[in-house]
């Protein structure tokens, strides 16, 4: 059989969640705000598809440089690169 070559492809442990955290998370995580400039990480949510990031982003600190809709453009460092992630809040955390 031919392997999958879709968005989620090899994300089998990345992006499942522990048995109590199942199910839909807190509405409020879409109505969260950044500034640009705030540094945010990128926490990929599984139970939510719409403007997930690509999963070699999961668990990657960037700077917020902007808005895109009600998504977040979100500059992140991949190996020596920097590169242009647009993500919507549900799958971003403030950087402590």
């Amino acid at each position: 059989m031919k392997a999958s070559r879709g968005p989620r492809r090899r994300t089998r442990h990345v992006l499942s969640k522990s048995p109590r955290k199942r199910g839909l998370s807190p509405i409020t995580y879409e109505f969260q705000d950044f500034e640009v400039g705030e540094r945010v990480n990128i926490v990929l949510d599984p139970s939510i598809h719409r403007g997930m990031p690509h999963p070699r982003f999961h668990g990657k600190t960037g700077t917020v440089v902007g808005n895109q809709g009600k998504a977040f453009v979100v500059k992140v460092r991949d190996g020596n690169k920097l590169k242009t992630v647009v993500s919507r809040p549900e799958h971003l955390r403030k950087s402590a």
